[in-house]
């Protein structure tokens, strides 16, 4: 009798335990989801209503004028999406594959110049050239201002992302690339054949950080970029806020007196919607991906 109590009190403090645990996580979730429904429900709701009442979930009065005002000229929304989807495409696969590279060259032992190349990918992470002889190198150098390489050049290759592969490929058994080797495979058999199929996680996790890197990215933009025409998305949408707040703070010049809260959420939305669809298709790789640092 007392084995069946211990074991049905055991039973009870797991599922206890259990429960504390889905509660936490549940709360986690919606700690993280709320924010995200208090933005797209402000989109749509009245500057006034959020004057008066605050941010709700349910809109006091339902109105699309702010995404009417960033619409208005929807061309320019399209033409900033292509931008913006070329430059994160073109971007994340070249950037990937250089980054796997580099990574794969410096987690084999058996390459002679291994540790002075890993020194010289880490040093670049404490210090740079500085802004100003960048600049130049990019304008006069590569002359590629006022061009859609200059959203791409800048960020292909990130020495955190480098690290964090040849973290990786260095877990890889080794005897499998040597037995490949004997059988006559050359070095870039065994990396498109061997080493990339095995680090889809590690790959995944980095080809998400770079489409967040490259769709986010507005920087790159003010600097290299004059045309309106190769305006990426975050940047266009950057110019309409500032419009916004200009016309905001002399709307007795303007004539007009645009609601600058809900045109900052519908932003948001527009911005960042494209990007949580594609953390959704590779969120099962995100979670084995965010501790590669930490592997050896």
């Amino acid at each position: 009798m007392s084995r069946t109590r211990t074991n049905t009190l055991d039973r009870l403090k797991q599922r206890l335990a259990q429960l504390v645990i889905h509660l936490f996580l549940i709360a986690l979730s919606l700690a993280c989801v709320i924010p995200l429904l208090l933005i797209v429900s402000a989109s749509f709701s009245d500057e006034l209503d959020i004057a008066r009442y605050g941010y709700a979930l349910i809109p006091r009065h339902f109105t699309a004028f702010a995404y009417t005002y960033i619409l208005r000229v929807p061309e320019q929304i399209v033409r900033a999406y292509g931008v913006t989807s070329f430059v994160t495409v073109v971007g994340t696969a070249v950037g990937l594959l250089l980054m796997a590279l580099v990574a794969y060259v410096i987690s084999r032992n058996d390459f002679r110049w291994r540790k002075q190349l890993s020194f010289y990918v880490f040093f670049t992470m404490l210090f740079n050239g500085g802004l100003v002889p960048w600049y130049i190198w990019m304008t006069q150098g590569l002359h590629i201002k006022n061009s859609v390489w200059a959203l791409i050049l800048p960020s292909l290759i990130v020495p955190w992302y480098v690290l964090l592969l040849r973290t990786y490929f260095a877990q890889l058994p080794n005897e499998l690339f040597e037995a490949a080797r004997i059988d006559g495979a050359g070095e870039w058999r065994v990396f498109f054949q061997m080493v990339i199929p095995m680090s889809t996680p590690s790959l995944a996790t980095v080809g998400l950080f770079c489409i967040l890197m490259y769709w986010n990215d507005w920087y790159l933009a003010l600097l290299f970029i004059d045309s309106p025409k190769l305006h990426p998305l975050q940047y266009m949408l950057y110019n309409i806020m500032t419009n916004a707040r200009a016309i905001q703070a002399s709307p007795q010049t303007t004539g007009l007196r645009l609601p600058v809260n809900t045109v900052r959420m519908a932003m948001s939305v527009l911005a960042t919607g494209p990007a949580a669809l594609v953390f959704l298709f590779l969120q099962r790789y995100f979670i084995q991906g965010i501790t590669l640092g930490a592997l050896k």
